[in-house]
């Protein structure tokens, strides 16, 4: 059992997304953050901050590291983060070579770079199930373009259009929603280094020559340390709930058209009561999604206010918010390309 729908054992299968769920797995999370440990070691050796073979014994540590998920979850009720334990438990395993694993940095610098990088794989899911929903608008043109339709505004019966111009106001903002995302994906997300307090004071004079090192190895973008300017989040979080809303837009048009006749949706969910009814669950759906990340975009805008040069209340709340939001955005991108798959037929008849 669990309190969250997304993860659910029944209602996941309705609310839930397994590829975009699998990037806020433990393991993801752990392999990501071990990711940065090892591509930092690299960059900080190639820079002679830290011995060449300390470094080869830190790249093989994925291979061979298990994490003990119990003392984790011991210590981050202690600690408020996972990295204090995690590096303790990463460095057991490398003996003298562990001195030089973490160097400079922080745990901010591990979590928010692990973030991206899981992040970045969300993004192309989401990328390619955009061009499938645009690909089904497309064909649902083709085939119903032409066929009359009652304009609607208020709910109320306006002046005749045609399918091609109701499926028009749905295609434009995905295709735009789509551009967005590749927009982020080509101008890469950003790296986080900044060290204990943003200044990399570690590392000298050679601080700005390890973040670009770093972020060339982790295909990030190189900017100077955000620890506590969050827009990178708000504005992601802002593009997941752009797009389940547009697709929300989507599905309570269908939802209001199956209702009308205006549209025959295969596959639609069945009644306990009425076993003549076909019910436009997925279309349905969307619109839930929509409105379940448009109440969260409030509480990461909350937490951009991150005091001084790092916050612990700001920053736990975005680990609350921003994986279900992207999990419901997945979702959306799932149903979305499903129930535009089913139609039918659409028009007046």
């Amino acid at each position: 059992m669990t309190a969250s729908v997304f993860d659910h054992p029944i209602l996941s299968g309705l609310l839930g997304d397994d590829e975009i769920g699998a990037q806020f797995s433990a393991a993801a999370e752990l392999s990501a953050m071990l990711r940065f440990e090892v591509a930092l070691a690299e960059a900080e050796a190639a820079e002679g901050l830290i011995p060449d073979a300390s470094a080869e014994e830190i790249a093989a540590l994925p291979e061979a590291f298990v994490a003990d998920l119990d003392a984790l979850k011991q210590a981050i009720g202690r600690d408020g983060v996972v990295i204090p334990d995690l590096v303790r438990q990463w460095r057991a395993g490398l003996g003298d070579a562990g001195e030089h694993l973490h160097f400079g940095a922080t745990s901010q610098d591990a979590i928010d770079t692990g973030l991206m990088l899981r992040l970045g794989a969300v993004l192309s899911f989401l990328d390619q199930r955009l061009a499938a929903i645009i690909s089904s608008l497309d064909g649902l043109e083709t085939r119903f373009g032409t066929q009359p339709l009652m304009g609607r505004t208020r709910m109320q019966a306006a002046i005749p259009i045609t399918v091609a111009d109701r499926l028009a106001t749905w295609k434009g903002p995905v295709v735009a929603h789509r551009a967005a995302v590749q927009h982020m994906l080509k101008a890469g997300l950003p790296l986080q280094f900044g060290g204990a307090a943003g200044t990399l004071e570690k590392l000298g004079d050679k601080a700005s020559f390890v973040r670009t090192r770093l972020a060339a190895l982790l295909q990030l973008s190189d900017r100077p340390q955000w620890h506590s300017q969050r827009a990178i989040i708000a504005e992601i979080g802002g593009l997941f709930s752009h797009i389940s809303g547009s697709l929300g837009k989507i599905g309570q048009d269908l939802a209001l058209m199956a209702d009308k006749g205006t549209a025959v949706i295969g596959g639609g969910g069945a009644s306990s009561a009425m076993p003549h009814k076909r019910n436009p669950v997925k279309a349905e759906v969307l619109v839930t999604l929509a409105r379940f990340n448009a109440v969260q975009i409030s509480g990461l805008h909350q937490s951009l206010v991150h005091e001084q040069e790092r916050s612990g209340a700001a920053w736990t709340l975005e680990w609350m918010i921003l994986p279900q939001m992207a999990i419901a955005t997945g979702a959306a991108t799932r149903l979305g390309t499903e129930v535009l798959q089913s139609i039918e037929e659409l028009g007046d008849r």
